[in-house]
Parts: structure tokens; C-alpha cells; sequence
């Protein structure tokens, strides 16, 4: 076609509207008829429209059982059934008296209705005539007088009485038609499937058709458990008390139950593979145990296979840092959640059988308190194992082995922490307010030597069984068990022998937190997680050697009851090393905060001890003569962590140690140079008699003060460890660990690593 062939053609504006519309009119319907939720409701509708006969029956089968509920409940209120009960129950069991107040209880409950009643129709038949006497009156009076002619008050209450009627009139015809309606729908409601949970009217396509449980579900798995009265109990009609309805927890769902009569929570525990058959779980994912009371049961079911998956990585594996006194990651709840575990005021027994993660789950707790640059950590290991290997230049005192110098450490170790228990309790006491247990303030405090003490024991039970110092290492790791946790001192115990030949009973009952990764028998679960708890239901005998490894019951980590707990793990195995660079960062650590790591038993070359006498000779001065409370004053300025809350009764008192007494000068108390130089000559000689002498090995101490603050508390040398050095020891990578010390560390007495191998 040429351009004189073509014409233009004017289409109208209307007609590509009205196409434009049906095209997105089509697509809007298209989307949404192809949608997932249109989908789903037109699924459901279908499904309901094929089940609609069912469902009529049984509204109309709901609407007869209403009534006769109904009628049941009239009867039974009308017959006094539940006083008559009450009297049945007397007459079984012979008791004539209990017998007779119940009976006199119905007639007392007779009587009382029947006063009700007749006040009842007094009050009626008395309002009744009122209302009716008063309408008539106003109805005489409208027939005789023009309303217009009435006062005002006589008008408003004709036109109340107007409205009133009109009201009636208009809501009769309501009532009569709808009162039928409302009736039904009563006596249906009445006559309903109470069953809890009734899934009649559930979506049929629930994405987690699997793991959803419900009470109606629940129900049915206890009513086929084979306890007798349970059975008993649904035989006759009964319906369970759901204290807390069947709620999503986490990876799972929680509910929990009142029980009838003559059941209690330990009878469904049990039951537990039973229980877990019916509701279409592993034993592993049916978690039944006792709440508050006996009869109450606290019951978490596992989503399917949400158990077997591990926990992951650990949080603090590239970065981060730890306060031990918020606690330190050590796995997930069954709930899917993170889980701190508490460490400050906190004693921990872990233990399972070979092979299922309990040194693993140590040392994941001795890592996490490494990153902690204030805390000291103490490892002893009672055999030949290497999964401390790498934590050793994080560690002040570290032994391995399984000979008997290692247990001789290990206990020695024991004695020094109570005697540090002792001295940090004589601290305390002499701090501000006399705090009743370390806080992170005080632990932040390098002269106070407060900081938190971590000491780990694998394979407690070769200590606790040694028959050279088993006795011995019982009787201090239990003083250190019940006392020493406000002082900030912390046990770990882990073994893989918890019986109560093994493990001293005493520590069980005190311990903090208990840890049972899989066990072969009830006993070694209770001695692990304390008395009774196997009966109430927590089990670690439903763990799987190999197959849940890793995963351990725990209680105390927090205020349920207990926790399953999946661990994290820090590999260190053939190829693979990721606790070392977390050793490193630790390290780097303490550099940044100023802190290194000292020999045993060597003092502390960050913060030597404080010369008392040495400070006072240097604020005299030069002066002669200077008044006490000057000389207090500037021993404040000079050193005011050690001086600041010194009192004149606590200078005097270490005055009078070093042989000095004040002087009276012009009615003032002074120090006089000269006195303080005489001290300084008498210590200096006695210190280089004390060189000559051969038989001298601890040197010469100065005297303390109870009244003195905590450093000088710390010069008193109460335990007698503070001038002995440690031994030499060759550096092996075994025991290099045992030769460093942290900040603040205890002093050694020669047992804490330093003896040859």
C-alpha cells in the first residue's frame, strides 16, 4: 500500500478503556484464583461440602445430646448429686459421722433453696402488682384529665411508660422468631464434641501435619496408656483438666495436664515409650514429666526430626568475648534456643558413657571462660587424654596423666582453693558494706585478687577413687562445693563412672548443675542429675550411644526443670584444630587488658606486694616530724587503691608491727622520721640474717593486721605458700600449662604442677 492508499481511522477513546479494563480485570482474577490462599480456601470448601452430611448428623446429634446434658444437670442440681456423693463416699468407707453431716448438709441446702424461692416470688408477686397498679392509675387518670393539662413530671412518665411499651412491642416479635434460633444454637453448642482439640473443622492440609499435636491427641494417647485408673477415668466420661492448653514451644509443643484421681506424672513416665507410640514420636521426642505436684503432668513433644540435627556453630568460635558472670554459650534447648550456661555461683558434674561429648562439653565451658581475660583457669586431667592439649598456655596450673603425682597435684590444687576460699571470704569481709559474694566490680579489682577461678577435673572419679588421696580430695572438693561458689570459685567435674561408689554422694546433692549425656542406668542418671529425678520422668537413659551424641539432659541451667540440651562443639581431632586460634584470640586478650600469665607460685610481677613501711619513709618527705593524719592522707595520695579506706586504727596497728609508735608533739600525734628509718635498718638486717641462715626456706614476713585492708591481707602470708618457689620442672608440652599464672593467681605450695615427672 502506498501513503495515498492509507487513511487514518479515529477509533473511540471508550472502546480502549473498556478493553483495557477486561485485560486487567482477567489478569486480577487469574492471579487470584491461581494464588496459594485461594487455593487452600477452595480446597477446604470442597472438602467441607463433601463431608456436609456428616456434619449435619452430628449438629443434630450435638443439638439432642444438649438437651439431654441439660436435663442431666437440672436433675443433678435438683437431687443434691454432688452432697450425695459426698454421703456415698462416707458410707463406703465406714464413717458414720462424715456420714451424717453430709446428710444434714442437704437438708441444710433444701431449706436454703427454698427460702431462695420464696423470696423469689415475693419479690415478684410484689413488683408485679406495683407495675400493675401503677399502669392502671395512669391509665384511669389519661381517661379523666388531658395529658396537656398534666404537670411536667406526670407527662415524663407517661412518655416512659410509652417507650417502655413500644420497646416490648418492638422486641417480641424479635424474641419470638430468634428465641428458637438462639435455643438451637445453645443446645448444639451444649451438646458439642468436648473433646479438646475436636479437628471437625480443621484445614486438611496443614504444612505440619506431622509434628502438630493437640489436646484432643494427647487425650487419646493417654486414655490408651494401660493405667488402670486413668482408664477408669475416660470409661466413665471423664474429660482432663488442661492447665495450660497445647501451645507451640520452640521445636516443639507443650501442654500441661491435671490428672484424675489416682494418677500421678511418675505413672505416664513410665509409659514413656507407650506414650510416644501413640502420639507417633520417638522416645527421644516425648519428653513426659512431673510439674508443680505429683498430679500434674508437664509434657513436651518434639517436632519430627528437629532432635537430630546438631546445634551448629558455636557463637564465640570467629569473634566476641565472655563475662563469666553472664555465662558462657554451651548449646541449644529443645525449644531451639541458645542457652548460657551459669558458671558464677555455679558447680558442675557432667558425665555419660564413653564417647558421648562430656569432656567436649567441659572444655567448650573452660574455652567460653577463657575469653573472659579476668578468669584463672586450673585443668587436671586423670589420664591420658589431649583435649586440653591446646588450652595449655591459657592455663595456670594444667596436669595430665595417670600416675600418682597428678592426683597428688589435683589435690593439692583442692587444698589451695579453700585456703583461697578462706582468704577471699577474710577480703570480703573487710571490703565496704561487707558484700556478701564477688561481684563483677570486686572481680575487676586486680588488688583485691577476687577475679573468678576456674578448675576443671576430667575423669574425676580416678581422683575420687585413688586410694592415697581419694579420702582427702572428697572431703576438700566438697567444702569447696557448699562454700566456695559466692567467692567466685567454680568446679568442674566430669566423669564417665557416676555411681555412688565413684562420685561421693555429697557432691551430688550439692552441686549446682548436673549434666547427663547418655547413661547405661537409673543409677548413674540420679547420681549424675541428683535423687529422683529418673522417677520424675528426666531421663538420660532414652539417649542413644553414637546416635545422639552431643545431646545431654542438664538441670539447674535454668528454672525449668530440666533441659535437653544439644552441645556445641569446638573440633580438635585428626585435621581439624578450632580450639587453638580461640586459645590465641584468648591470649591476645589478656595482652590487650594488660594482664599475662606468671609462673606458679612466683610473685605477682604486675602488682608487687606493697611496702608499707617503704611508702610511709617516702610521703614523710624529709620532714622530722609529721602528724598521723597527714601521713595518712598522703599514703592515700600516693597509692589510693591500697590506702583510700584505711582508717587511723588500721595505720596505727601496722605502725606498731614494724616496732613504731606515735609520739605526742605539741598535744598532736606525730611519725617520726628517725623511728621510721630505725624499722627500715632492723628489717634490712634481719632479711640479709635470714640469707645466712641455712635453714631458712621461706624468708622473713612482715606481721598482718585483721583490721588491714586486702592487700595487706594478701602480705600476711596466713597459708604459708607465699615465699616458697615453685620446683623446677622441666617445660614439656604436658606441664608447660602448669608454670604460668594468671594475674591475682593463687600462690603454690609445690603440689600445683610444679614436681618432676
Amino acid at each position: 500500500m502506498t501513503d495515498t492508499d492509507t487513511t487514518p481511522v479515529d477509533r473511540p477513546a471508550g472502546t480502549v478503556v473498556r478493553r483495557v479494563a477486561i485485560e486487567c480485570t482477567g489478569y486480577v482474577v487469574r492471579r487470584v484464583r491461581e494464588s496459594e490462599q485461594v487455593a487452600r480456601w477452595r480446597s477446604v470448601v470442597t472438602y467441607r461440602a463433601r463431608k456436609a452430611p456428616r456434619d449435619l448428623a452430628r449438629l443434630v446429634w450435638f443439638l439432642l445430646r444438649g438437651h439431654g446434658r441439660w436435663i442431666a444437670k437440672a436433675w443433678h442440681w435438683a437431687t443434691h448429686g454432688d452432697l450425695r456423693a459426698d454421703v456415698r463416699a462416707a458410707r463406703l468407707a465406714g464413717d458414720p459421722q462424715a456420714r451424717r453431716e453430709a446428710q444434714e448438709a442437704i437438708r441444710a441446702d433444701a431449706r436454703a433453696r427454698w427460702a431462695k424461692l420464696g423470696i423469689a416470688l415475693r419479690r415478684t408477686v410484689i413488683s408485679t402488682a406495683v407495675g400493675l397498679v401503677v399502669l392502671i392509675l395512669l391509665r384511669l387518670l389519661e381517661m379523666v384529665f388531658d395529658r396537656a393539662s398534666m404537670p411536667g413530671w406526670l407527662i415524663t412518665l407517661y412518655q416512659v411508660r410509652d417507650f417502655l411499651g413500644a420497646a416490648v412491642a418492638a422486641v417480641v416479635p424479635w424474641v419470638v422468631t430468634l428465641g428458637p434460633v438462639g435455643w438451637i444454637v445453645a443446645a448444639v453448642w451444649e451438646g458439642r464434641d468436648r473433646t479438646p482439640g475436636a479437628g471437625w473443622l480443621t484445614q486438611p492440609d496443614r504444612d505440619d501435619a506431622d509434628s502438630w499435636v493437640d489436646e484432643r491427641m494427647i487425650s487419646r494417647a493417654l486414655a490408651h496408656l494401660g493405667i488402670a485408673p486413668l482408664n477408669a477415668f475416660f470409661k466413665n466420661g471423664g474429660e482432663l483438666v488442661y492447665l495450660t492448653p497445647a501451645r507451640k514451644d520452640g521445636d516443639g509443643t507443650f501442654a500441661r495436664v491435671r490428672l484424675p484421681l489416682g494418677v500421678t506424672a511418675d505413672m505416664v513416665a513410665d509409659r514413656r515409650k507407650t506414650l510416644a507410640a501413640n502420639l507417633g514420636r520417638a522416645s527421644l521426642e516425648t519428653w513426659p514429666t512431673k510439674g508443680d505436684e505429683d498430679g500434674v503432668l508437664d509434657l513436651w513433644i518434639a517436632d519430627k526430626g528437629k532432635l537430630g540435627g546438631g546445634a551448629g556453630e558455636w557463637p564465640l568460635l570467629h569473634d566476641g568475648t565472655v563475662d563469666v558472670f553472664e555465662g558462657v554459650p554451651f548449646g541449644l534447648t529443645q525449644r531451639g534456643l541458645v542457652i548460657n550456661a551459669p558458671l558464677i555461683e555455679s558447680n558442675w558434674l557432667t558425665g555419660g558413657r564413653p564417647g558421648q561429648g562430656k569432656t567436649s562439653a567441659v572444655r567448650t565451658l573452660v574455652l567460653g571462660a577463657a575469653l573472659d581475660p579476668t578468669t584463672e583457669l586450673w585443668v587436671f586431667v586423670m589420664g591420658e587424654s589431649p583435649d586440653f592439649e591446646p588450652l595449655a598456655p591459657r592455663l595456670s596450673r594444667y596436669r595430665m596423666g595417670m600416675d600418682d603425682k597428678v592426683a597428688a597435684d589435683a589435690v593439692q590444687a583442692l587444698h589451695d582453693l579453700t585456703e583461697e576460699m578462706e582468704r577471699r571470704g577474710r577480703t570480703l569481709g573487710a571490703q565496704p558494706g561487707q558484700p556478701p559474694k564477688v561481684s563483677r566490680k570486686l572481680a575487676d579489682r586486680k588488688g583485691l585478687g577476687l577475679h573468678p577461678l576456674v578448675c576443671a577435673i576430667d575423669e574425676c572419679h580416678e581422683l575420687f577413687q585413688h586410694k592415697k588421696y581419694g579420702k582427702r580430695a572428697e572431703e576438700l572438693a566438697v567444702r569447696l562445693i557448699k562454700r566456695g561458689r559466692k567467692y567466685g570459685i567454680i568446679l568442674l567435674l566430669a566423669t564417665q563412672s557416676p555411681t555412688k561408689d565413684s562420685i561421693p554422694k555429697e557432691i551430688t546433692r550439692n552441686i549446682s548443675c548436673g549434666v547427663a549425656f547418655a547413661v547405661a542406668d537409673h543409677i548413674a542418671n540420679d547420681g549424675l542429675l541428683g535423687a529422683g529425678r529418673y522417677r520424675a520422668g528426666i531421663r538420660a537413659t532414652e539417649l542413644r550411644m553414637k546416635t545422639d551424641r552431643g545431646t545431654c539432659v542438664a538441670v539447674g541451667l535454668t528454672d525449668e526443670p530440666y533441659e535437653l540440651v544439644r552441645t556445641f562443639y569446638v573440633p580438635f581431632e585428626d585435621g581439624i584444630d578450632l580450639v587453638t586460634p580461640i586459645v590465641a584470640r584468648a591470649m591476645a586478650l589478656l595482652a590487650e587488658q594488660g594482664r599475662e600469665l606468671t609462673a606458679t607460685g612466683e610473685p605477682d610481677t604486675e602488682e608487687p606486694p606493697v611496702d608499707h613501711l617503704a611508702d610511709i619513709a617516702h610521703v614523710l618527705g624529709g620532714e622530722k616530724r609529721v602528724r598521723t593524719q597527714t601521713v595518712l592522707a598522703r599514703l592515700a595520695a600516693h597509692n589510693p587503691d591500697e590506702y583510700e579506706e584505711w582508717t587511723t586504727r588500721d595505720f596505727v596497728a601496722v605502725l606498731r608491727e614494724y616496732g613504731i609508735e606515735p609520739r605526742k608533739s605539741d598535744g598532736n600525734r606525730v611519725i617520726r622520721a628517725e623511728d621510721v628509718a630505725d624499722a627500715l635498718t632492723r628489717r634490712a638486717e634481719t632479711g640479709r640474717e635470714a640469707d645466712r641462715d641455712p635453714s631458712g626456706s621461706q624468708g622473713v614476713f612482715p606481721p598482718g593486721s585483721l583490721t588491714q585492708t586486702p592487700r595487706a591481707d594478701l602480705e600476711k602470708g596466713g597459708s604459708g605458700t607465699l615465699g616458697r618457689g615453685s620446683r623446677e620442672t622441666p617445660e614439656t608440652p604436658r606441664n608447660r600449662g602448669a608454670r604460668g599464672q594468671g594475674p591475682g593467681s593463687l600462690p603454690d605450695t609445690g603440689g600445683g604442677g610444679g614436681h618432676d615427672d
